[in-house]
């Protein structure tokens, strides 16, 4: 009899086990079901945009545009408005995985406990009546399981539907620009010498259909320019290699566009865009864009006069439907990259062109639409034949490089890092120049030739817009609700931290032995590049942004 009885008592034992599986993962399905409602119904009643809140905010400062004091407060609700997001998108993710989860061993337990209950008493041996309880008994369980997890997806769906309707109330929140008045800098009587160049300006459009890259054929190899070369130049956003420093001379302490002190000249630009001028020599190019066109300007940097202007058009891949950005970041954020014999530039639509210097098209591609809730903003840099691409987007990070001369990849990874808004910079090391890009939550350096992974310290974290300053031969990468970090590009260590100022947008900048910060609250500071001490601060009325 005690023979007999042992594989019956470990049979009950396993059963239990399942039994307390299958109410344990019952019970946590529910649970992450029922907080996934209770989010969704927190999001529907109380609704964290207020959009009436920032209405209110925007007309208040429509009629009052100098109350420094309102913009404060509307840049305050606006990191409101961007945290409830990323929270409720964690939130939504996270939970999501949990179910998936709960649902998954929920099943099994389900399944394997009705399998081992048939198999421990045959049938002929059990009542009818307890046979039919039984079988009753299962099918509730069943039904129970198939419920929770229809539940549990009826859930996490509503929850995500409104997360979506969620993000486009956030873009027209902080998207005040269709409420505000804005105030024209451009308004004055222009110079005859203003209006007479604006008469005899040429003004060049292209037509012309794009090839691909592959039909493209390869340039002889040509002359780059060299560091030397670059450094008299401004060929990129924020100057030679992106690290915030000008060759130029002497420049105006002051300027006041309604009065012309210190102004030479100003023109109008057909369309809008925030990316920043770059000057190669004589030629200053921008660009501009709205959800219909795309266009490179190429204006004279010494006189304001139009050179040409060439359309991003007809572009293989290009998508029919420009994606939704923000207004304060639109479809021309990216600044251009020259080398003196090239001009590219990237869109928010994924479409990056070249250009001669004389505005003939060279080669245009698309990179693939960018999944991101803002817009691309991240600008182009380039070396020898290296055209960088930093292209990171909501669903992964990537970086990758095409031939300045024909837009063929050079490489092309994927990264483990989220979404940034900064421009990658370069720095040279050892004699060899190294890829340094800023993302949450990673600061890291990059082989130029091949993409690889040379170093990154994870000390970043929140959206990411500062690009990295480079100076004394220390990385320092900044960002709010983060820190200020001195990094050794040589071994990715970490030399000294402080977070007592940090910007929000605005890059560090690395001079004479000192490092840089400016804050959206109006504070500019300097810091000992060694030691990270600092030397002072000065207390502004206006952002820095």
């Amino acid at each position: 009899m005690n023979q007999e009885s042992k594989p019956e008592t470990k049979q009950h034992e396993v059963k239990r086990i399942v039994l307390n599986t299958i109410i344990i993962s019952g019970v946590f399905t529910v649970v992450i079901s029922l907080l996934l409602l209770f989010n969704f119904m927190q999001l529907t009643l109380n609704d964290p945009i207020e959009s009436e809140t920032m209405k209110a905010l925007v007309e208040r400062l429509s009629a009052d545009l100098n109350n420094e004091q309102l913009r404060e407060e509307i840049r305050s609700f606006d990191l409101i408005v961007r945290k409830a997001y990323f929270t409720g998108k964690w939130q939504i993710e996270i939970g999501g995985l949990l179910l998936l989860l709960g649902g998954i061993v929920l099943v099994i337990a389900l399944r394997y406990y009705s399998k081992i209950t048939s198999a421990i008493e045959e049938p002929e041996q059990e009542p009818i009546k307890q046979q039919t309880s039984r079988i009753l008994a299962s099918r509730w369980l069943l039904g129970l399981g198939a419920f929770v997890i229809v539940f549990a997806l009826v859930a996490s769906l509503l929850s995500i539907d409104h997360l979506n309707k969620y993000e486009e109330h956030v873009e027209e929140a902080i998207s005040p620009a269709s409420t505000v008045e804005v105030v024209d800098l451009f308004t004055e009587t222009p110079t005859e010498q203003q209006a007479e160049q604006t008469e005899t300006a040429p003004v060049e459009t292209s037509t012309e259909i794009a090839e691909t890259p592959a039909s493209v054929p390869a340039q002889a190899a040509s002359t780059y320019p060299s560091l030397a070369d670059i450094q008299k130049q401004y060929n990129t956003f924020r100057g030679p290699l992106g690290h915030g420093i000008s060759p130029a001379k002497n420049p105006p302490m002051s300027w006041d566009v309604e009065s012309g002190e210190n102004i030479l000249w100003k023109v109008d630009i057909p369309l809008k865009g925030y990316s920043s001028p770059v000057i190669w020599n004589e030629k200053l190019f921008v660009t501009g864009a709205n959800n219909d066109e795309r266009w490179v300007y190429c204006y004279n940097s010494n006189t304001g006069e139009m050179l040409w202007q060439q359309q991003a058009s007809n572009i293989p891949g290009s998508p029919a439907t420009a994606p939704r950005t923000t207004d304060d970041t639109g479809l021309a954020a990216p600044s251009v990259v020259t080398d003196g014999k090239h001009v590219v530039a990237i869109f928010g639509t994924g479409d990056i062109i070249a250009f001669d210097m004389d505005g003939n098209r060279l080669w245009a591609r698309n990179l693939g639409v960018p999944d991101n809730h803002y817009g691309h903003s991240s600008s182009l840099m380039a070396w020898k034949q290296f055209v960088i691409v930093q292209f990171d987007s909501n669903r992964q990070g990537r970086m990758l490089t095409v031939d300045i001369r024909t837009g063929e990849s050079i490489w092309d990874i994927q990264r483990s890092s989220n979404i940034s808004w900064a421009s990658p910079i370069l720095i040279e090391v050892d004699g060899k120049m190294q890829i340094v890009t800023t993302t949450e939550p990673t600061v890291a350096g990059y082989e130029l030739e091949t993409g690889k992974e040379l170093w990154k310290v994870d000390c970043m974290m929140g959206e990411v817009g500062p690009s990295a300053g480079y100076g004394n031969g220390l990385i320092f990468a900044a960002n709010e609700y983060a820190t200020l970090a001195a990094i050794d590009p040589k071994d990715g260590k970490i030399v000294w931290q402080d977070n007592y100022y940090l910007p929000e947008v605005s890059s560090p900048v690395v001079a004479d032995g000192m490092v840089f910060i400016a804050t959206t609250y109006g504070v500019f500071a300097a810091f000992d590049v060694h030691s990270g001490n600092m030397y002072w601060e000065a207390d502004f009325n206006d952002g820095f942004y």
